[in-house]
């Protein structure tokens, strides 16, 4: 190609790229978009957030705490506590503190969590059964008689107000139903069928109980009146919000939800363990014993006799093979002292009587070194391959 082509091309392409720019330029809109993330991490391990800042925005003091560790550090006067969470764990113990905390001019609100037994005359609420009320299942009700003008929301719980000609509406959870069976409840509020909340007077303080408390989590929160109801209910006062926000381990999520794939998961890991534990290539098969010659034989059996019998045991029995061959070169030597023994011997191999001495008289118990015992034993040969 030619240096004049070239730029042809070159200029060619230029253009086209500056023509293409300035219509992309003509043609794009610039807009603006919202992107929603969904709720943030605080959000979302906190389904009350926004029940707590609603309430600082009516000027309220609003805390948090996981359990009722904080209860000796709350001024029970101008004070409410709202126990949400879980309470199947809560002892006797605390019951009693969390009511003469109420007594002395706490108020308390607290969700019922537990339905009345009839057969065992309680339920698995302690603090429930201390207020003498009972939660029952909505469906087991009779039917109410129909009213003048029917109920445009009988899903919706009620709750009138004096001086006011319409009642505010909250969402409670219509499932489950609130008896008060001793009479003791000052205030309540009822939908179509059931009663989602009662409200009762203890000492200086009072005791408000709910059916559930999903209406003040988010987003329910911002339905109806339940913004209201929640503030309404701690008007004037400093608030605690009680529940656990300690979330579960991995570790426990995995057991409770996946046990299978965690016992295929160790089961795997153990046949890693035992696949790399395992030695490579062929093993080393044992030597022929047609191989082994007559000396590595005799060595291995006295390296047996060694240790099972001693030294003591290999010294005496080749002192009694010396003794054996004497009494054969010499008929009467059984009967001889124990010197002159000694000096027969001396005679026939040729040694002094003192190495005789040495080598033929009892050796104490304790162990020889090798050096020690390979002399002696090298001695005692020399004298039975002499005789």
């Amino acid at each position: 190609m030619s240096r004049r082509l070239r730029l042809s091309v070159g200029v060619f392409i230029s253009v086209l790229v500056g023509v293409l720019s300035v219509y992309l330029y003509l043609k794009a809109t610039p807009y603006q978009a919202e992107i929603d993330h969904g709720p943030s991490p605080e959000a979302q391990a906190n389904p009350y957030l926004a029940a707590a800042h609603f309430l600082r925005k009516q000027g309220l003091t609003v805390s948090h705490a996981n359990n009722l560790d904080v209860l000796p550090t709350l001024d029970p006067h101008q004070h409410s506590l709202l126990l949400l969470g879980d309470r199947y764990n809560m002892t006797p113990r605390q019951i009693d503190q969390v009511m003469n905390w109420t007594r002395a001019g706490g108020r308390l609100l607290f969700v019922a969590q537990s339905l009345w037994d009839e057969r065992t005359g309680q339920s698995n609420d302690l603090l429930l059964d201390r207020v003498q009320l009972h939660q029952s299942l909505s469906k087991d009700l009779k039917e109410p008689p129909p009213t003048i003008g029917g109920n445009p929301y009988p899903k919706l719980t009620k709750l009138y107000l004096e001086d006011e000609d319409a009642p505010a509406y909250a969402s409670f959870d219509t499932a489950f139903h609130l008896e008060d069976p001793k009479n003791l409840a000052q205030a309540w509020a009822n939908s179509g069928k059931a009663t989602h909340m009662m409200q009762l007077n203890h000492g200086l303080g009072s005791i408000t109980v709910v059916t559930d408390a999903d209406l003040w989590k988010t987003p329910a929160i911002d339905q109806y009146d339940n913004a209201w109801l929640l503030w309404y209910l701690t008007a004037d006062t400093n608030v605690t919000l009680l529940f656990n926000t300690d979330h579960d381990s991995l570790l426990t999520l995995l057991l409770r939800n996946f046990p299978q794939a965690l016992v295929a998961l160790i089961a795997l890991i153990g046949l890693a363990l035992w696949h790399v534990g395992v030695r490579h290539g062929p093993l080393l098969e044992p030597a022929p014993k047609g191989r082994r010659q007559l000396q590595e034989h005799l060595r291995a059996s006295a390296d047996f006799m060694l240790r099972r019998n001693g030294q003591q045991h290999l010294l005496q029995a080749l002192q009694q093979d010396i003794l054996r061959r004497v009494r054969r070169r010499h008929p009467g030597f059984e009967q001889l002292d124990v010197a002159e023994q000694w000096r027969v011997l001396a005679r026939l191999t040729g040694q002094s009587t003192r190495a005789i001495s040495q080598a033929m008289s009892p050796r104490p118990k304790q162990r020889l070194s090798s050096a020690e015992f390979s002399r002696q034993v090298a001695h005692l040969q020399t004298l039975r391959n002499t005789l």
